[in-house]
């Protein structure tokens, strides 16, 4: 069930202009009853849902089975498929095909009502007083709204799905979705029903023909989410299968309007402060985890303009050559301080990355002994996994030296190191953790990169799991910081293919005609994207920055696709291998990491890093914060070009 309002200008049932708004029909209890099952209203079938939802766990939901008069649902089933147009969105936290908001149905014209009675006739039963009452007694949640309806129909094909949240935005009090999967045919299991803040699903419930899954929304308790609809292994089977698409009527009852029984007044407000969408855009709890572990720079020891013969012996274990010639150094520091933001691709040198990316495919191959439940991944391997999954769900590992609070750029022992560190004394992602990343010769190569002067660093090791792992869109307030992300994804299949690099690389980053070879290289990869979408092969993975104005009260802040219209990404970064973007991320601006879809040919993994720098002032004027220029500030192609080192990189 989206978390978003519905705009009724979004998809139209049929296309035909309106007519003058009709007064709503409101059905007598008899002939709303009839449209139910019957025995459906008996007192002891009441009871007996009622007690069931009592009884219920994670949280208290009921499931009712042939809710509907099936002539009556069939022939909704119909129409829909006939008559009502949908459109397709993407979010931070859905991929769906949506229809307009079904209360909007009184406003059609004649026509387009007229081949739509049956929907018509479920939406008023379903809005019933009587249904009303039925519903309210089963869940206890007191009366409801019968002026106030919120109802659209979505569909989930292949790669769709709906990732945790719990629906409590405004005056919502009962959530519900009545599946018109087909009635003919068997269905898998597709829908869940999520308690956090433990990341695994506590209770599944398969989706069947003409069958109601309810519960009162209930803040930071009902969260529940909609598991991906997998592609079918051949076309043969998604022929066979009736196209895999799942079909479903979703909605909330409203707790009671001005002027109807039951209402309270300020009773809305008071559920605005417990949304669930608050909760993601406000202060982590302290239950949160990966939390921050940022470490301070104590002492300003990177002051020489050179590398020492010791410093460049270090970075070369790590780093291509090109990186460290001043020519190169130089021209990264230009273009990051024109744009505020690069990408670095082949940053790693040939040996480093060719034994990294050894390890991370035999990890690949492993996955399969990888334990389902999130408290056996903890004690049996070095991962930790992310929580809330209201917020966020990968696997994560942190960087030893946030724990020991003592980096020296070396190996050795490092104090407060867990037994999950020593269990991979030979891991190169712990290499990049606790040697290169945080040494001060690294750090002093992105000073001299960036122009920054770094106060903090903190890095972590992602992985996110196909199927599985995502984080939902988060803001950043204060001053503008530095962000690194080091992308280690060893398979390919991501919708960004290493053509692009390889043909970057080997140009001349000194040549003139390098802004255009770059708009031309991100065209490319948002028509490969474009190409992906309509084909349904997108797997997701991709990183993304977006302005966070939310703008229409109706719309979710983190839209980036509907319908026909041209998305709003600032910045779209394919999962990569050896790829490192450095963004100076301004206040305001949201970023997430797409779920990864099970389609995916293995699994995302990165380095992420945030690092805290010194503010400078602002001399240039009020437009240029601190010196610095917004890099999500102007949505162009030019604001977020690749980088081509003027020499060949020693790349894998």
């Amino acid at each position: 069930m989206p978390k978003t309002k519905r705009k009724a200008d979004e998809a139209h049932a049929v296309d035909q202009k309106p007519s003058k708004k009709k007064a709503k029909t409101t059905p007598s209890n008899e002939d709303a009853q009839a449209r139910f099952r019957k025995g459906l209203f008996d007192k002891k079938v009441l009871d007996q849902y009622t007690r069931d939802y009592a009884e219920s766990a994670p949280y208290k939901h009921a499931v009712i089975h042939q809710l509907i008069d099936d002539k009556l649902l069939r022939a909704v089933r119909d129409e829909i498929k006939d008559n009502v147009s949908f459109t397709p969105k993407e979010t931070d936290i859905y991929k769906i095909h949506q229809s307009g908001d079904l209360a909007n149905l009184d406003g059609l014209g004649d026509e387009a009502l007229a081949k739509l009675p049956s929907l018509l006739a479920l939406r008023d039963a379903m809005y019933s007083q009587s249904f009303r009452d039925y519903a309210a007694h089963v869940t206890g949640c007191g009366p409801l709204s019968g002026r106030k309806t919120d109802m659209a129909i979505n569909v989930y094909t292949p790669g769709c799905y709906l990732l945790c949240h719990d629906d409590v935005i405004g005056s919502r009090k009962v959530s519900y979705i009545l599946y018109l999967t087909d009635p003919d045919e068997m269905e898998g299991k597709d829908g869940q029903v999520a308690h956090t803040p433990i990341p695994d699903v506590s209770k599944v419930i398969p989706p069947a023909w003409n069958q109601l899954s309810f519960f009162a929304v209930q803040p930071g308790r009902s969260f529940h989410d909609v598991e991906e609809v997998y592609h079918a292994e051949s076309k043969a089977q998604l022929v066979r299968e009736g196209g895999r698409v799942r079909m479903a009527i979703s909605g909330w009852f409203h707790i009671p309007q001005v002027g109807e029984p039951g209402y309270v007044q300020g009773a809305e407000e008071r559920n605005t402060k417990n949304s669930g969408l608050m909760q993601l855009q406000g202060n982590p709890d302290q239950y949160d985890e990966p939390k921050p572990q940022p470490i301070p720079v104590k002492a300003k020891t990177e002051e020489s303009e050179d590398f020492d013969e010791a410093d460049l012996e270090f970075l070369l274990r790590f780093m291509a050559p090109t990186y460290l010639t001043p020519d190169t150094i130089d021209q990264v520091s230009e273009h990051f301080g024109d744009s505020s933001s690069i990408t670095l691709p082949n940053l790693l040198g040939k040996k480093f990355a060719a034994r990294l990316r050894t390890y991370l495919l035999a990890q690949e191959k492993a996955s399969k002994d990888l334990p389902e439940d999130s408290a056996k991944i903890e004690k049996e391997t070095p991962w930790r996994v992310a929580k809330p999954p209201h917020k966020h769900r990968y696997l994560y590992q942190q960087s030893s030296s946030s724990l020991s609070k003592d980096v020296k750029g070396k190996s050795g022992e490092a104090k407060g190191k867990g037994k999950r560190e020593r269990e991979e004394p030979d891991s190169p992602i712990r290499e990049l953790l606790d040697e290169f990343l945080p040494s001060p010769q690294f750090r002093h190569w992105l000073q001299m990169a960036t122009g920054c002067t770094i106060e903090s660093y903190d890095y972590m090791a992602r992985r996110f799991r196909s199927g599985k792992d995502y984080t939902l869109a988060t803001g950043h307030e204060g001053k503008p910081r530095l962000e690194l992300n080091l992308g280690i994804t060893p398979t390919k299949g991501w919708g960004d293919d290493d053509d692009d690099d390889d043909e970057q690389v080997n140009e001349d980053a000194a040549d003139e005609s390098k802004t255009s070879s770059s708009s031309k290289s991100s065209n490319k990869k948002k028509a490969k994207k474009d190409d992906q979408d309509a084909g349904e092969g997108e797997v997701g993975g991709h990183e993304v920055y977006m302005a966070g104005d939310e703008g229409d009260d109706n719309e979710d802040a983190a839209i980036y696709k509907s319908g026909n219209d041209e998305d709003n990404i600032l910045f779209f970064q394919a999962a990569a291998w050896n790829r490192m973007s450095l963004v100076l991320r301004d206040s305001g601006a949201l970023r997430f990491v797409k779920y990864v879809s099970q389609r995916a040919k293995g699994d995302r993994w990165d380095i992420s890093g945030t690092l805290e720098v010194e503010e400078e002032d602002d001399e240039e004027g009020e437009g240029e914060e601190q010196g610095y220029i917004d890099p999500l500030a102007d949505d162009t192609e030019e604001e977020w070009k690749g980088f081509s080192p003027s020499e060949d990189s020693d790349s894998d």
